[in-house]
Formats: structure tokens, sequence, C-alpha cells
């Protein structure tokens, strides 16, 4: 009972933070509104063909103060290491480049795991240059950490790992995604 305890605080803490920044408050309610919706609206800003604008304005408008966006990436020398970011040092870093080069990730399948205001999905993705490429030169798989402040849901995290060598993507993370997977690809 000791985080009963510790209520009181937690409670005057987030009253004195106050609302998330400007941008986060623009958030379109029809990208808000439930997982699915969050979820498609990430994949949505990203994705685009080699010369289209992305709307970093909604990007920013899905997450959380204080998210973080995170790789695991093969080092050179051998290894793991976790590239982490927020989702301004992404654009920062990515986002020119997908828009000059095209970029489209398509959602192939989840599973969401949820426990009052707070959710968990591993989204199953593949990526590619363009909407019109047969085959993709990626897949993994984005863990989305998520939360609902009772008004909306927000990105708390999104922590990737690409397929690769050793690390296949089982079965049980292909497919039936939910009422939205039609939309994405």
């Amino acid at each position: 009972m000791r985080s009963l305890a510790l209520l009181p605080i937690l409670t005057a803490l987030v009253s004195a933070v106050g609302p998330a920044s400007l941008a986060a408050q623009r958030a379109a309610e029809s990208d808000v509104e439930s997982i699915d919706a969050i979820i498609t609206a990430v994949y949505d800003v990203i994705s685009g063909e080699a010369g289209e604008a992305r709307d970093w304005d909604r990007w920013h408008s899905l997450f959380s103060e204080g998210a973080t966006l995170s790789a695991l990436v093969q080092r050179q020398a051998g290894g793991v290491t976790r590239v982490l970011m927020t989702p301004e040092s992404w654009v920062e870093s990515s986002g020119a480049i997908i828009e000059r080069d095209g970029f489209v990730e398509a959602e192939i399948g989840r599973v969401t795991e949820s426990f009052g205001l707070i959710a968990h999905a591993f989204s199953t993705y593949e990526s590619y240059r363009s909407s019109r490429d047969a085959a993709p030169f990626a897949r993994g798989i984005n863990s989305f950490q998520l939360m609902n402040d009772g008004d909306r849901w927000w990105v708390v995290s999104v922590f990737w790992q690409a397929e690769g060598p050793g690390f296949p993507i089982p079965e049980k993370y292909v497919g039936v995604v939910g009422p939205e997977t039609e939309k994405l690809r």
C-alpha cells in the first residue's frame, strides 16, 4: 500500500506541471480517440512519397511531454546499442531524409495489451521507399507504450528493432491489426 501513500504527492506534481505542450493540445480528436487511431496517425505522418512534405505539427501532437523514441541497432564492431531520441530530435535527424527519398511504413500486424489507462502494442511494420514498391526494404517491430489521460491517447514511447539475421519476426506478430488495417497500405 506504499503506492497509495504517494498518490497525493503525485497528484500535486501533475497539477504543478500543467498541461502538455501547445502542439500536443491541438491534436485532431480523430487521431487520438483510440489506440488504433493514434498508431495509425503515427504511421500516416511519417509515410509519404519522395518530395512529399510531412505534417510535423501533427507528429508532435501525438506524443506526451517527455516522450521518447528508441532504436535498437547493430554496432559495426559487434553487439547492439540503443539510440535514444525525442520526437523533435527524430524529425531533425530523419525528417528531411524521408521527405527527400520517400518512406512508407505499413503496419502488417499488431498485438495490444492494456490495463486501465495504459497500453502496450507490438506493431509489426514493413518499410518501403514508395507505396508502389513491390517488396519492403525492411521489416521490424515498433513497441508502442501509450497512455490515456481521460481525454485522449498519447504516445509515451516507441522502441523498435528491425528484423535481421537471428531475429526473424515471429508469425504471431503478423496478421490482424484492427479496423484501420486496410487504410495503412
